[in-house]
């Protein structure tokens, strides 16, 4: 139940507080006064999206706070307990709108999602005006209004939860079975891509190892003068140098002898030259490997060639064709067993079918019966809001199944979808002898408004809202039937809080509650304010309702019998 309003810096409100109590409270006053705008607020601290351009003039942030009570066994309660809220403490929701549209949401204080606070809301209020009526235009809802008055939703949450697993996995099998149908293709395909590359057995790294070898052999010869002159310059030449630093040695080691401090110096030259004709030898047998190797350039940019080609098509790498020659051999691997996975998919797609398919029989042929029990129900409550003769049913169709329908979403020829095999749509006759129409051909806005509220009345049993708020409700209607629509609501108020907003007195007198909205100028600025009214200002405001702005001595004993009845 919704106990306290507050709004702050809201389009043409600056500061709002009501306070509600159980029953029917009404709201009127002018045209234009700002009772749309506090329909807006509500709306916003339910989950609606919020806009920058709702902040009153002059002012960086507007507030909106909302207070209900939570009761205990309620989905809201529930969905507050998952969260770490106390449903105990009641729930206060505080929405910050800014004009960076950085809006905050609050719940009991801790910041919180808009979609939180909309799933926990969701079966506190709900605002039945304008956009209620236009709802109940659109075919697509009349199936939920339908399962809702016949205790249907479980069953429909079953019907949902089996599709959910029936629709992708008869998905997976139809990729299976048409990848098994390319099977012969495919795998002729993956089975030379996988010999291409087993059979160049490249080694991880091989290419740059070629292209070193690549390089060194193209310079060969270069190589070969190179080190063919390093060996004459060492060894081969006349007055090479390891025969001079022989000649030198020699001299040393005769010189050692007469002088022990130069054997130090003559045994580190002797190290030297052996190394210089150790490295003499070395390049000897470089330069015949260069002699057996000038025809091997040939075959190494051969092996280069393929390998670069099969780079290239394959990605680019030797990491990439590595990973598709992975690939290729899973995808070998996974082709091979398509038969065991088609098997396995049809088992448990037979199985999950089977079961959906009879439920939704079951939920189609309970609905039919609770269709029956509405257009009874409608008729019987359009009747006592002064439509009597008018005649109500629930037409049913479905989607029938053509060729390119998946078996598995198909049952008795009829499309299954989340919601079951039908489609639904209210028929209405309102006068006698008209026949059965789709309810979005009424014409008259006062018989829908009475169609609206038979249906929240009907509903108003197994409805878990606690708080409705009607706005428009009278719309198109007066005299008589306002009247009726007036007793309606004081009916429904004995078991859901009612705020009502009204332009007409023979509802408005049926308040437990009454408050008017008015437009007021201060300090050079136009606001909205509320007031409270007692059983006097009532009377004042009912006769103000009959016969306008000027009040009539006529005008109040009519409103004072209105009140007395």
């Amino acid at each position: 139940m919704l106990k306290e309003l507050l709004i702050k810096n809201f389009a043409i409100i600056d500061d709002l507080n009501i306070r509600f109590e159980e029953g029917l409270t009404i709201l009127s006053g002018e045209t234009g006064a700002g009772k749309s705008i506090i329909i807006d607020a509500v709306n916003l601290l339910l989950g609606s999206r919020a806009s920058a351009k709702m902040i009153r003039d002059g002012y960086d942030t507007a507030e909106l706070s909302a207070f209900f009570e939570v009761p205990k066994a309620s989905a809201a309660a529930e969905i507050m307990t998952e969260n770490g809220y106390d449903p105990q403490d009641g729930l206060l929701v505080r929405r910050i709108i800014a004009g960076n549209d950085r809006h905050r949401i609050y719940i009991n204080d801790r910041m919180a999602t808009m979609q939180m606070l909309a799933s926990i809301t969701a079966d506190l209020a709900s605002i039945s005006g304008q956009h209620a009526h236009q709802g109940l235009l659109r075919e697509e809802t009349h199936l939920a209004i339908l399962d809702r008055f016949g205790g249907l939703l479980p069953r429909v949450r079953q019907v949902a939860e089996l599709y959910g697993k029936v629709a992708p996995l008869s998905q997976k099998l139809q990729m299976l079975k048409e990848k098994k149908a390319n099977q012969e293709k495919e795998m002729d395909l993956l089975r030379y891509q996988a010999a291409e590359i087993a059979h160049a057995d490249i080694l991880p790294g091989e290419d740059d190892s070629l292209e070193k070898e690549r390089l060194r052999l193209k310079h060969a010869e270069f190589l070969h003068e190179s080190v063919f002159s390093a060996i004459e310059a060492l060894h081969g030449a006349d007055g090479a140098i390891l025969e001079l630093l022989g000649e030198i040695r020699k001299n040393l080691e005769k010189a050692a002898t007469l002088d022990d401090g130069l054997m130090a110096a003559a045994q580190e030259l002797s190290d030297h030259v052996f190394g210089l004709e150790d490295v003499t030898e070395t390049l000897r047998s470089y330069l015949g490997t260069l002699d057996n190797e000038t025809e091997q350039l040939d075959s190494v940019e051969a092996r280069l060639d393929l390998i670069n080609k099969l780079k290239r098509k394959y990605g680019g790498s030797l990491e990439t064709l590595f990973m598709r020659r992975d690939a290729i051999e899973s995808e070998l691997s996974g082709i091979a067993t398509i038969d065991d996975d088609i098997m396995r998919a049809e088992a448990q797609l037979q199985d999950d079918y089977n079961q959906l398919a009879d439920l939704g029989r079951h939920l189609s042929e309970a609905r039919k019966r609770a269709a029956s029990n509405l257009a009874e129900s409608v008729e019987k409550e359009l009747e006592g809001l002064m439509m009597a003769g008018t005649r109500f049913s629930v037409h049913f169709s479905s989607v029938p199944c053509n060729t390119h329908t998946s078996p598995w979403l198909c049952v008795d020829g009829k499309l299954m979808t989340a919601s079951g095999i039908d489609q639904a749509a209210f028929m209405i006759a309102p006068n006698v002898g008209e026949s059965l129409k789709p309810l979005a051909s009424i014409a008259s806005g006062g018989e829908l408004s009475r169609v609206v509220l038979a249906l929240k009345a009907i509903l108003a049993e197994t409805d878990a809202v606690g708080t409705v708020i009607f706005d428009e409700v009278d719309a198109g209607i007066g005299g008589a039937v306002a009247d009726v629509v007036g007793r309606k609501l004081k009916t429904l108020s004995q078991k859901h809080q009612l705020i009502c907003i009204t332009h007409l007195p023979q509802i408005a007198r049926f308040g437990g509650y009454h408050y008017y909205i008015e437009k007021q100028v201060k300090n050079g600025r136009t606001t909205t304010a509320i007031k409270p009214m007692d059983q006097e200002e009532r009377i004042k405001e009912i006769a103000r309702m009959l016969g306008g702005e000027k009040i009539t001595r006529t005008a109040l004993e009519h409103a004072r019998t209105l009140m007395a009845s």
